[in-house]
């Protein structure tokens, strides 16, 4: 079996550190270490009182119970810390996907779990989100997506690429359907947090045994850099994900648990959605305008969620193209459509400094309206 390379994430880590502006990222600009304790009230013993030595696992109790207490109904033993929510959804997969198996993924997304159930063998059918609707999925796609004997079902909400919310009828429509055939509903739900109107998504979480939420710091709270997410699932499930963990990561790294313990406090969480919501807001308002000053050159629909908007183009060059032109001639890192299985199309994340988003949107445009005259 060929393996399925994740493109989108090799073309970010490939670059996004090599290039003077990088509009490929999906979250806001990070908080540093120093800002963080700020936030939580300047105290820093806890973290440089931390010992270095090996983690507990699957995270403190104090981390898990920060966590549970988003969940209504879930205690620590209904979570599993992992190192950002890239590993959760990775042993979910490991877990829960033999050869053979069908997976119903909600498509546009960030590719990583459609990559990993044809990695494992699965079959894999597509529930599409239609421009035309709002970027949201057809009740009869819904339908004959989640039939006969699907195993597992993913949906990312709010969505990456398109940042919309999926409407809460569709979200139900997708849970029943899951439900009435047996199979396990994994929602990756990290840019919960950080929707434009402070309106937070509603959590799939609740709706069954069989039902899996992952999520993480990276997006909503600007703290990609301390590798935590985790998984919120049925404590039996959480158990055989425990005991797939113990073969990758092992455990997070303990000052992360201390800092992202301190994320997750009562008093704090607020203060660092309330940043990242007014980032998306301000810039959100310079990207607006700039896609509207491209005239008819952008069709795009306004994110509900994240720093990121996913635009289609009228100019004839392929999106890979047109991003490594981008890249090698300008200094900008964009993600193209293509790596979404959507050609014509751009994913430009407007989360960096008002400034270098300003400069880089500048040189978008210059490479832009150059390949649409050639």
């Amino acid at each position: 079996m060929a393996f399925q390379a994740f493109e989108m994430e090799r073309w970010q880590s490939t670059w996004e550190n090599r290039v003077r502006f990088n509009l490929s990222e999906s979250g806001v600009h990070p908080l540093s270490a120093r800002e963080l304790l700020e936030l939580a009230g300047g105290d820093a013993a806890a973290a440089l009182d931390a010992r270095l030595g090996y983690p507990q696992s699957n995270g403190t109790p104090p981390l898990r119970e920060a966590i549970a207490a988003l969940y209504p109904g879930a205690t620590a033993e209904h979570v599993l810390v992992t190192s950002g929510s890239a590993e959760a959804n990775y042993i979910n997969c490991w877990t829960l996907i033999s050869p053979g198996d069908t997976v119903a993924v909600v498509t546009p997304t960030y590719m990583q779990t459609w990559g990993l159930a044809k990695n494992f063998g699965a079959r894999v059918v597509e529930i599409p989100l239609r421009e035309d609707l709002g970027w949201q999925p057809d009740v009869s796609d819904i339908d004959r997506a989640i039939a006969g004997t699907v195993k597992l079902v993913v949906v990312t909400n709010p969505s990456n690429p398109t940042g919309a919310r999926l409407a809460p009828e569709l979200a139900a429509r997708i849970a029943e359907r899951a439900s009435r055939v047996g199979a396990w509903l994994l929602a990756d739900e990290v840019y919960q947090g950080a929707e434009r109107d402070a309106v937070p998504t509603p959590s799939l979480w609740g709706g069954g045994e069989r039902v899996i939420v992952t999520n993480g710091l990276s997006k909503a709270y600007g703290l990609p850099g301390l590798r935590i997410g985790w998984c919120v699932a049925d404590p039996a499930h959480v158990a055989a994900l425990w005991a797939r963990k113990d073969y990758t990561t092992i455990g997070p790294g303990v000052m992360s648990d201390v800092l992202a313990t301190l994320a997750l406090a009562p008093a704090v969480r607020p203060r660092i959605l309330g940043r990242t919501r007014g980032i998306i807001q301000h810039n959100w308002a310079i990207v607006a305008q700039w896609l509207e000053g491209m005239g008819d050159e952008f069709a795009f629909r306004a994110p509900e969620a994240g720093a990121i908007v996913f635009a289609r183009y009228r100019a004839g060059v392929g999106s890979s193209e047109f991003a490594e032109t981008l890249r090698r001639d300008h200094d900008v890192l964009i993600v193209p459509g293509d790596q979404f299985g959507m050609d014509r199309y751009v994913r430009l994340g407007f989360g960096p400094e008002p400034a270098a988003l300003t400069a880089a949107l500048d040189r978008v445009a210059a490479a832009y309206r150059a390949e649409a005259a050639a």
